[in-house]
């Protein structure tokens, strides 16, 4: 649907100008908006599911779909997303870009407020930013203010120059400059992450690692937190300080930690939820049958597949990761355990990416047949044999469909390569992150969603430097061209030489690219659908009577 189109059905339009070289452009903000003759229900109050509980609601430390779903609701940076995935004005009205396309320069809204009433300053960006690359923080998403290109990031995540010295300044109260290393072409998209978000400065210095919790939680976002009872539910409410807080509908959002997709399916079916994480495999083609306007299906910037500690013998070589990857029949996952529309892939990269042509993988052109033999063969090369098995476990974590795959992957290796004998470790997410984090596994589930619609987002978590990269894998090669990508006016090329030194050293063990399915009542408004990175944000629906 076009931009014009949609602000009429679901959005008010605001303009926000944008010079970047002497050129000067136009940016709507969309907000939620009822169309005429919607009737809506007397409360409005939305409940959805996260899938678990989130290791921290901290901007700056939170990882991991859980978290962002609720921090995208308390929060917000200088950009955000319209419905379905564009790039529009947050904090930040407007903005200019110097002529070398490496100063960038936010003016905040003069109505921008934190949600005890306290105006929204360029210095709270800039204590964010800082940070985020601080090494006291310790944050998992450091390496992202490396990724935008952000001056001295590297050196400040390093300790080599002190946080303070990272390209960030603030011009006045409401001016905000952020100096690049080097001209990015995608970093506007990059500022929609939780990363780059403000924080409150007295609050996180009054309280410490205690002030996300909601009696001290000061956030500058549509809502903000009221309760949070860990393994039950979030809670929060309308921050009638917000500054587009007259196009909010919703009043309350409750947030539902479930791991099981079933007991969340159980939840919804008592009309105990309007908005689900997932949907389990097993019911899929029923609830299609049965209610399938409440089904939302749509192809997302993600990627499952696992990861290997190439630190850890034997999988520091190649002909076993190799002989791992092409043993398993992607088909049978994609099409008879989950048979949702995943695609089967051995890239990394979803080839329908903002400007991403994908390139020919080999093993995509060869049959399940040929593959296995290719299999069989690395993996005697390997010295993997009768007198020498290989045993591992796969470290996945709570979900009846990360069950499911394992248990496949496990059966196929077991057919096909004989000598491999596989147990399996099941971690509630917090746990599982930590464990993945600290490299305390061979092989572990892993999915990534992309942070910007861009390959880079799914490129560079394999690179050396990235703090994604919990298998460790180190190639100068890859991160070379992932270097060379970021200021190219043709990056693509470098993405698919990228691509294809990830299928000759098999770093990871691609299965197939996401797509978002969930169930929504019919009831809930203004949910678009169309989001290629799942970033669904509550301001932007509404519950209608039924």
């Amino acid at each position: 649907m076009k931009l014009n189109k949609l602000s009429k059905i679901l959005a008010s339009t605001i303009t926000a100008t944008v010079v970047a070289t002497g050129l000067s452009m136009s940016y709507p903000t969309v907000a939620a908006e009822v169309p005429a003759g919607v009737e809506l229900a007397k409360k409005q109050k939305l409940i959805r599911g996260i899938g678990a509980e989130p290791g921290s609601l901290d901007p700056q430390k939170v990882e991991g779909t859980p978290g962002g779903y609720v921090v995208r609701d308390l929060f917000e940076g200088l950009v955000t997303e319209d419905p379905y995935g564009k790039i529009i004005p947050g904090q930040a009205e407007s903005w200019t870009v110097s002529k070398d396309k490496k100063v960038y320069t936010f003016k905040i809204r003069d109505n921008a407020k934190w949600s005890n009433g306290d105006p929204v300053t360029a210095n709270d960006f800039v204590f964010a930013f800082r940070r985020a690359v601080d090494p006291k923080l310790g944050s998992n998403y450091a390496w992202y203010m490396e990724l935008m290109g952000v001056k001295n990031a590297s050196d400040a995540i390093n300790g080599k120059v002190k946080p303070f010295e990272l390209g960030v300044k603030a011009i006045d109260n409401k001016m905000f400059e952020i100096t690049l290393a080097k001209p990015l072409p995608f970093f506007i998209k990059t500022l929609a992450h939780y990363t780059t978000y403000p924080v409150h400065q007295k609050t996180v210095e009054k309280f410490g690692d205690k002030w996300t919790q909601p009696e001290n939680m000061v956030s500058n976002g549509p809502y903000k937190l009221t309760k949070w009872v860990v393994n039950e539910r979030m809670e929060s409410v309308r921050n009638r300080h917000y500054w587009n807080d007259k196009k909010t509908v919703i009043n309350n959002v409750s947030y539902l930690p479930i791991e099981s997709s079933n007991a969340e399916l159980n939840r919804y079916k008592a009309d105990e939820m309007h908005l689900t994480h997932t949907i389990p495999e097993d019911h899929f083609r029923n609830l299609k049958k049965n209610i399938p306007d409440e089904i939302k299906v749509h192809g997302i910037v993600a990627t499952y597949f696992y990861v290997f500690n190439t630190k850890k013998k034997p999988f520091d070589d190649v002909r076993v990761r190799k002989a791992l990857a092409l043993a398993i029949d992607r088909n049978i996952i994609t099409d008879k355990l989950l048979g949702m529309g995943q695609i089967p892939t051995f890239s990394l990269t979803p080839p329908y990416v903002d400007g991403f042509e994908a390139p020919i993988n080999p093993y995509s052109k060869m049959s399940q047949a040929e593959r296995v033999k290719e299999a069989q063969k690395l993996i005697a090369e390997a010295g993997i044999n009768e007198n020498n098995p290989l045993k591992f476990e796969i470290l996945y974590n709570t979900l009846e469909s990360h069950k499911k795959i394992a248990l496949a992957a496990a059966s196929m290796w077991k057919k096909n390569l004989k000598h491999v004998t596989v147990e399996l470790l099941n971690q509630e997410w917090k746990t599982f992150l930590e464990t993945k984090k600290q490299g305390n596994f061979t092989v572990a589930r892993y999915g990534w969603n992309g942070d910007y619609n861009e390959a880079s987002t799914m490129l560079s978590i394999l690179t050396t430097s990235s703090g994604a990269n919990d298998g460790k894998y180190n190639n100068a090669e890859y991160d070379k061209l992932l270097s060379q990508s970021a200021t190219a006016k043709n990056p693509n090329k470098y993405y698919q030489q990228a691509e294809a030194i990830i299928a000759k050293d098999m770093p990871i063990l691609p299965f197939y690219h996401y797509v978002s399915h969930v169930l929504v009542k019919r009831n809930v408004g203004g949910y678009a659908n169309a989001n290629p990175l799942e970033n669904i944000y509550s301001k932007n629906l509404y519950i209608t009577k039924k």
